[in-house]
């Protein structure tokens, strides 16, 4: 820990009124303390982890947190406010606030000690200690773990080991045995929610004589727990907002499934919940694969997520797979074709010709090594497409299934199904009773098999030709759409791309698109033009809105604005995230106004686009640039216009003249 927090890295006089003023303080002096690189790059990640769900906890505490490209190393910052802070908390604001950075790659150890932190903040103690401290010095020593050792593990009883790690030995059986509890605890950045709710649920453990072990599916490390532990628990807890790693291990098991909030907040509530389902020998309907997250606002013993919500989970898992392929192998076709020109698709092969003098044959080598990427688009959409639903054992059915479909020229939607196919036959199978000595060969040979049988069948006999039929008529629908056709039809992709700005309806227009680049035709082409373009708007238009009104707008999002000129030239969308979510009312709907104009726009121009990312710097590549620029500067002029108008006309109704909240310096963010 002594890495981790200095004396300079705490502020025990905290001044800042709002989280976001908060993070920037403490954020400053990270960058001070040469831990992070990049100010404002770092706050839009932290504001995009803050995004996902508040990261107030009951107590008085705030966690903003988030791994970051733009940190150099793994750094705590600490803050204490006599006002209080408002991080989203239920029972009101946060006077501790810890910032916690780490870096994209952290390395296991450093995670592994920020977790200690955050199982330590469930102890009041330790939290009581941190507001009665006057010298930073002492507080860093304090976070750091140099004081005397908690005479509480001695009071434990002998029979349990409440909160021990994943893999311990299971307690030996005593005529007293006390309840048993495992659980699984893990949250979308693996850093401190985690954590916290394995200590809560522990602390809790111990209070009700519960012997409870939590397996933490975090950024620290994934310990599986030892089977005979899971053979011996009563009940099975999951506080989680990532689903689940191999849950068939918890088959048979009376289960209460929660988000990790309640974890944190309401540990001995979900004890009791585990308890009472024991005693009435209810068994959670779990095989491996099992899908469905709550909320932390979820009910006690909720066991699944609504269809809806569990099928958006599964595309989306495919997606973000598929994305690192189709920006690889995109960006390289692209290169290839600024090098060489459109005839180098149709070059001979690098591998029988290759003249290292001749742009030409650098330019061939590109391509085909792009046109290799872009071979897996389908089969990887559809493997983990696959592998959200039923976990590992359905990666082989999947990836068959997606490979099938370029073979029957499915294309895009045939890989979609392959993946919801193959999913579902594997968890069929996995639902079939087997005996002992089967079990140990089902994941790894006997689902394959069947699964990989099945869903090949499937696809070249039952539903392959039919998919593909539809996938031509979807391709002769965009390559004749023209008109009012193709301006709606953008309209409808700006809109989706400007929702939630990186988002799961933002994915799916932006895997739409891609997905026509595969097998290239104009009216494919139109589309991933018009995608790019509305994505661009976002912020494009808040960098906009906030250089022409800056009074509108606090300090800290007039300097995410700077940063958001690049980010939108880049077509990063998430670069508005910052301000949508410090006030989504007025900004969401003006991005999406600005998106759809735009979308509309490129459309009506008959722009195309043969890269899948690359914003301005891929000019060279789109057809009618001119145009396409325009569309991108009238949606950013609409939607930067929309928000000055909305922010102008509360701060109008909203301040009285004189009020120094009229400036925007003192204003407190609105959160959804």
């Amino acid at each position: 820990m002594s890495e981790l927090i200095t004396a300079d890295l705490v502020d025990l006089d905290l001044s800042a009124t709002t989280k976001d003023a908060a993070a920037r303080s403490l954020a400053e002096r990270m960058v001070a303390a040469h831990r992070v690189t990049d100010l404002d790059g770092f706050l839009a990640d932290v504001a995009a982890r803050e995004a996902q769900m508040p990261t107030g906890l009951d107590g008085g505490i705030g966690i903003p947190h988030c791994r970051s490209e733009h940190v150099s190393a793994p750094t705590l910052a600490f803050g204490r406010s006599a006002a209080g802070i408002d991080f989203g908390a239920a029972d009101g604001p946060a006077d501790l606030i810890f910032l916690i950075a780490a870096p994209a790659g952290a390395d296991d150890d450093h995670l592994t000690i920020l977790s200690g932190l955050a199982r330590r903040l469930m102890d009041p103690e330790f939290t009581a200690a941190l507001r009665a401290g006057t010298e930073p010095a002492a507080a860093a020593a304090l976070i750091r773990g140099e004081e005397p050792a908690e005479p509480a593990a001695e009071q434990e009883p002998e029979h349990a080991e409440p909160g021990r790690d994943a893999g311990a030995e299971a307690a030996e059986p005593a005529a007293d045995a006390p309840f048993r509890v495992v659980a699984v605890t893990s949250c979308p950045t693996g850093i401190a929610h985690t954590y916290m709710a394995a200590e809560s649920l522990a602390a809790a453990g111990r209070d009700q004589g519960v012997e409870i072990t939590v397996e933490t599916q975090g950024s620290a490390g994934f310990t599986k727990l030892d089977p005979a532990v899971i053979a011996a628990a009563d009940a099975v807890i999951w506080a989680h907002d990532v689903e689940v790693r191999e849950k068939g291990r918890f088959r048979g098991k009376p289960l209460v499934d929660v988000g990790v909030k309640a974890g944190i907040n309401r540990p001995a509530e979900l004890i009791a919940e585990a308890r009472r389902k024991a005693e009435r020998g209810e068994v959670g309907a779990v095989a491996e694969g099992d899908g469905g997250t709550d909320s932390g606002d979820a009910e006690v013993g909720t066991v699944r997520a609504h269809f809806g919500v569990r099928l958006r989970t599964y595309l989306m898992s495919g997606v973000s797979y598929m994305v690192p392929f189709v920006a690889a192998g995109g960006l390289l076709i692209a290169l290839s074709f600024a090098i060489g020109g459109y005839e180098i698709a149709d070059a001979r092969s690098v591998a029988d010709h290759f003249v290292w003098s001749e742009a030409n044959s650098w330019a061939a080598l590109l391509n085909q090594i792009g046109s290799a990427a872009f071979g897996f688009l389908v089969p990887v959409l559809a493997g983990y497409i696959a592998y959200g639903m039923a976990d590992r054992p359905a990666l082989v059915p999947g990836f068959v299934g997606g490979a099938i479909a370029l073979t029957v020229n499915a294309g895009f939607l045939g890989g979609l199904v392959a993946g919801l196919l193959a999913g579902a036959v594997v968890m069929a199978i996995q639902r079939v009773p087997v005996h002992a000595t089967l079990r140990g060969i089902m994941p790894v040979l006997v689902i394959p098999l069947i699964a990989s049988a099945v869903v090949g069948f499937l696809m070249f006999i039952v539903v392959g030709k039919p998919i593909a039929s539809l996938q031509n008529a979807l391709t002769d629908w965009l390559n004749g759409l023209s008109g009012s056709n193709a301006v709606i039809l953008g309209v409808v992709l700006g809109l989706m791309m400007c929702f939630d700005m990186g988002g799961p309806l933002n994915k799916v227009a932006y895997a739409f698109a891609v997905g026509g680049l595969a097998d290239p035709t104009p009216g494919s082409l139109k589309v991933m033009a018009a995608v790019m373009a509305a994505g661009m708007v976002p912020p494009l238009a808040m960098a906009l809105a906030t250089t022409v009104r800056k009074k509108l707008f606090t300090k800290t999002e007039r300097e995410n604005g700077r940063a958001a000129w690049v980010l939108g030239a880049s077509f990063i969308t998430e670069g508005a995230i910052p301000f949508a979510a410090a006030d989504p009312l007025r900004v969401i709907p003006s991005v999406m106004a600005g998106g759809a104009v735009t979308g509309a726009l490129s459309m009506a121009f008959g722009a195309t686009l043969r890269a899948p990312h690359g914003g301005v710097f891929v000019v060279p590549l789109i057809g009618e640039p001119f145009l396409y620029l325009l569309a991108v500067a009238a949606g950013t002029l609409v939607a930067a216009a929309l928000v000055v108008l909305l922010k102008g006309a509360r701060r109008t109704t909203s301040a009285p003249a004189g009020d120094p909240a009229a400036s925007g310096e003192s204003r407190v963010a609105v959160t959804a």
